[in-house]
């Protein structure tokens, strides 16, 4: 891709480590013991001579951890954590390498982002040309005449609105069904086939929050299919069984694992009336083969075609998965859908338009659910892209809050892609976590599309991270995987510098930008807070699970545009290697 020259903005931050002594220490006492007891009570393992960024404000910086059972029993120099050295345990040199808490991910799809990347997924598509080559040798493969189906077209590649149409798959066939979801879930692509199969035709009339994209001069469907509108081709799609439910989840922890996550927040499952949930059971067998390599709390999605009276089934599915041992005690509200088709709520019509977006819950409705999951003790997450979305969302906290003021509820707002000056400082003051996706908070095609829709002045204040976090608000960052690429490592670079990585691109909103410090906490105790979490992960310090992270580079000496050439060597879950080994670290 050649973009455009443009002013580059290159961030230094280096954080010195404070003096190690033994003041910063943070130990439980030993008291006189017989010697088989002191042996019982020494570690398995100690990581020393590390540069450890521990996320912990009164010990930033250790040089060693112990570790005993998979806990944190003691951090701090090297040689006050060398008194839990037994003649059992394991010591690992790290030799000066950076030693983090692991990664957490906020918001992620783990059976979407699993399952894409299983069928005929567009994902590493850059151009119109290679969706066709890589649907082509789909095809090919693919002998006969069932649905072809996959998953990763960007907007930004279809301008002016992010509508592609029929006649590019059309070339490709015209005899088999073809469909293929934006990288963003939001929008369908289909051929001719597809919607003659399914019965869209100019007479069809647009369902209820969806839209078919039509010639504006014929009214014929030209093969987009926008939120629900997207049901209509459901009868096509391949059958989704259990294991590949499985499949999916195993797959996507793996891949986490990989990137140093061991936690995340699963944004929106399907459940039914009585509680089940497929996709519950599929984590409970993901789970009892030991393949969950990461603690999940999930979004049980509100369904936008019922109102209240849903509320039971809610909560007799966040009870069953709880008796499986799943922690699902939270609900997905969807309260828009985006800005380059005009589905995303604003509070003032879209560039050259009437055209505002409409919510998909109507407010009161979404204010009396927030105050019912409140009193229930279950967390409430909002999608919401516009800037009336945002403030829909952050009023129905605000009602609750006044039912119920003291809940430990933990309320999130999700993407936040525009949010009005005048909301900015309201997360802070409701104690909602503003969640941010870092990798879109850049200039790229689908930013282009979306400042054209919404004009100069409201693009001023698109993903205004740094403004939430002056006016006192929590921050924590998730990927939208498969929407986007799950690597923190990406993510915190584009948090420091408002670029995208190797872009040239001038920075989108500068003074947005965010500290290493900020970025890191966001990544990691910040994610954990959110899920309820935070006593049990997201820092290092003495008594909490050994879930860590060893860089091949020092991103606190690094030059903020070279964050994204850091790798991990190895993760650790609750004390064990979940990818790569302690060998590999230490070389």
């Amino acid at each position: 891709m050649h973009l455009r020259p443009a002013i580059r903005l290159a961030i230094r931050r280096t954080l010195a480590p404070l003096s190690l002594t033994a003041s910063t220490m943070v130990i439980a006492a030993l008291a006189p013991a017989p010697a088989m007891a002191a042996a019982e009570g020494m570690a398995d393992l100690i990581i020393t001579n590390a540069r450890i960024y521990t996320v912990d404000e009164t010990h930033p910086w250790a040089e060693a951890v112990a570790i005993r059972d998979g806990r944190i029993i003691a951090v701090g120099t090297a040689k006050d954590v060398a008194v839990q050295k037994g003649t059992q345990t394991q010591v690992v040199d790290l030799k000066g390498k950076l030693l983090l808490p692991s990664f957490g991910d906020a918001h992620n799809h783990p059976v979407f982002g699993g399952m894409s990347h299983a069928r005929c997924a567009l994902h590493a598509g850059k151009s119109i040309d290679d969706y066709r080559k890589i649907i082509a040798k789909c095809i090919s493969e693919t002998p006969g005449t069932s649905v072809i189906y996959g998953v990763g077209w960007e907007d930004g590649l279809f301008p002016p609105n992010g509508v592609p149409t029929k006649d590019i798959l059309d070339k490709l066939s015209t005899t088999r069904p073809l469909i293929f979801r934006s990288t963003g879930g939001h929008s369908l692509w289909v051929n001719s086939k597809a919607l003659q199969l399914a019965g869209i035709t100019k007479a069809t009339k647009d369902p209820l929050n969806g839209k078919i994209d039509r010639d504006p001069k014929t009214g014929e469907p030209i093969g987009g299919l926008q939120e629900s509108a997207q049901d209509l081709v459901n009868a096509l799609m391949p059958e989704t069984t259990g294991q590949d439910l499985q499949d999916a989840i195993a797959y996507t922890a793996k891949h986490f694992n990989s990137l140093g996550i061991t936690n995340w927040h699963d944004a929106g499952i399907e459940w039914e009336e009585d509680g089940s949930s497929a996709v519950i059971d599929a984590y409970k067998a993901v789970a009892d083969k030991g393949q969950l390599t990461v603690d999940v709390a999930i979004d049980l999605k509100w369904k936008n075609e019922k109102g209240l009276e849903q509320l039971p089934g809610l909560y007799k599915a966040s009870q069953r998965a709880r008796t499986l041992g799943i922690t699902a005690r939270s609900v997905k509200f969807y309260i828009d859908g985006v800005i380059p088709q005009q589905t995303a709520y604003m509070l003032k019509p879209y560039e050259g338009t009437q055209e505002v977006g409409a919510p998909q819950i109507p407010a009161g409705i979404l204010a009396a659910a927030t105050t019912a999951l409140d009193e229930q003790g279950m967390q409430s997450h909002y999608h919401t892209i516009g800037d009336a979305a945002v403030r829909e969302a952050l009023d129905a906290v605000a009602t609750a809050r006044r039912s119920d003021g003291n809940a430990d509820t933990r309320p999130m707002i999700s993407h936040l892609n525009v949010i009005d000056p005048a909301d900015q400082p309201r997360f802070a003051t409701l104690g909602v976590t503003a969640i941010f996706q870092p990798l879109w908070t850049c200039n790229e095609p689908y930013m282009d599309l979306t400042k054209e829709r919404i004009g100069p002045k409201r693009s001023q204040y698109i993903y205004p991270v740094g403004s939430v976090e002056k006016f006192g608000g929590r921050v924590a960052y998730g990927a939208d995987w498969s929407v986007a690429s799950a690597d923190p490592l990406l993510g915190i670079e584009v948090a420091l510098t408002r670029v995208a990585p190797e872009g040239d691109r001038e920075p989108l909103i500068a003074g947005e930008a965010v500290t290493l410090a900020q970025a890191v906490k966001s990544y990691t105790l910040d994610v954990a807070y959110v899920n309820h979490l935070d006593q049990e992960t997201g820092s290092i310090r003495p008594g909490k699970s050994a879930d860590l992270v060893v860089l091949d580079k020092d991103i606190f000496k690094l030059d903020a545009r070279r964050i994204h050439q850091t790798k991990v060597l190895m993760t650790m879950f609750k004390g064990k290697p979940v990818y790569g080994t302690l060998d590999t670290a230490a070389r």
